[in-house]
Parts: structure tokens; sequence; C-alpha cells
């Protein structure tokens, strides 16, 4: 299995949501990952930003974050040129998704978590 090195936006200082679970995983799958959250902190050694970081060669960038709340990473995100933009549940959005699609970014609203737990990540 090949790393993807994978960009978290919206990571919570909780070990219990999601966006949490995600990065540990992520580690867990031998994945590098950078993360943006609300506030700076560090998992396992891995620190969560609060700036958008210029930031090369990312493969994914894995969404926990409400639609509304996506808006001003837009123009980040696109600018980063990923490979993938995965929307997890509860960050679904339509035209966004369909944007990133027309710069031929893949986009699909799926669960990293259960992505990494079948293999299909």
């Amino acid at each position: 299995m090949s790393s993807k090195k994978t960009l978290v936006i919206g990571v919570s200082t909780n070990p219990e949501q999601y966006s949490n679970m995600a990065v540990n995983r992520l580690m867990d799958a031998q994945h590098a990952v950078l993360g943006i959250g609300r506030e700076s902190f560090s998992i396992r050694g891995t620190e969560i930003q609060t700036e958008m970081l210029h930031l090369n060669d990312i493969d994914t960038v894995t969404l926990y974050l409400n639609p509304l709340r996506q808006q001003s990473y837009y123009n980040y995100i696109l600018a980063l040129h990923p490979k993938r933009i995965i929307f997890n549940p509860g960050a679904e959005n339509e035209p966004f998704r369909k944007q990133a699609e027309s710069m031929g970014i893949e986009a699909i609203n799926a669960c990293t978590l259960v992505m990494l737990a079948t293999g299909i990540y």
C-alpha cells in the first residue's frame, strides 16, 4: 500500500470526534497526515495547525466541516490541486463537489474511517 499524503480539515481536539479518529487511523495506516483545526495541538506528534499553510503533493483532502464553514477554504483546497476530496458525513456539499470535479479533482461523499477500515482508502 502506498502512502497518500492527506490533509484533514476540521480536526477536533476531542479524541472521540471522527476527525480526530481519522488522523489516528490514517497514521495507523502509514499515511502522511497534516491537519487544520480551530486550535493548535498535537496528535501523536502530528501538529494540527490553525492556518492554511502552503502544502505540496496533497493526495487527499478529507473534510470534517459543514458546508457553511467550508466556504472560506474553497480557494485554498482547490489551489492545493489534490487528487481527491472526501466529504465525510455532515460535510456533503454538492456545489463545491461539482466545482472540484470540474477542475479534474475526484470528489466523493464517503466516510474516511469506513474507507480505511474496508481497505478502499
